[in-house]
């Protein structure tokens, strides 16, 4: 019996319950094994290499050789999880955060300077406000890897 889900019908929002959690328990793995450094230096030298150690889907690895945290979220991953690749990259979780936004750091910082996105219009899927999935870029600000 599947479960009543009413948060799936929140525009934008990719929420971790425990669906997720299992689908993303690899990647959320690998995520976590960023914090040893010789385990950086591994990735680093070798991402594929390093990540084909995993029992991760193609989509989740796909995922984190292009950076695009929001095919991430979608297969499994946990942001406070996948900001351990951010942070091996040396990128600062706001740059994560707007690239999963479509806007540049900069852009990001003042949208979330002048109170965010408006909820008016973002409430359910199907209205028309700014965050609504028709109306974002995904990331397209962020299309290749290292920057």
């Amino acid at each position: 019996m599947a479960l009543l889900k009413p948060y799936l019908d929140v525009p934008g929002t990719t929420i971790f319950d425990a669906e997720q959690s299992r689908k993303g328990y690899w990647l959320n793995q690998f995520c976590m094994s960023l914090m040893k450094a010789e385990n950086r230096a591994a990735f680093k030298a070798d991402e594929r290499a390093y990540l084909d150690r995993w029992a991760m889907t193609e989509e989740q690895k796909q995922g984190v050789l292009t950076r695009d945290l929001n095919r991430c979220i979608a297969a499994g991953g946990n942001i406070y999880f996948l900001a351990k690749i951010g942070a091996t990259d040396g990128k600062s979780f706001q740059y994560m955060a707007a690239t999963m936004t479509g806007m540049t750091q900069d852009e990001y910082a003042a949208m979330m300077l002048a109170g965010g996105r408006s909820a008016e219009g973002n409430r359910h899927l199907g209205e028309d406000g700014d965050a609504q999935p028709q109306h974002q870029p995904q990331g397209q600000a962020h299309t290749h890897k290292g920057t």
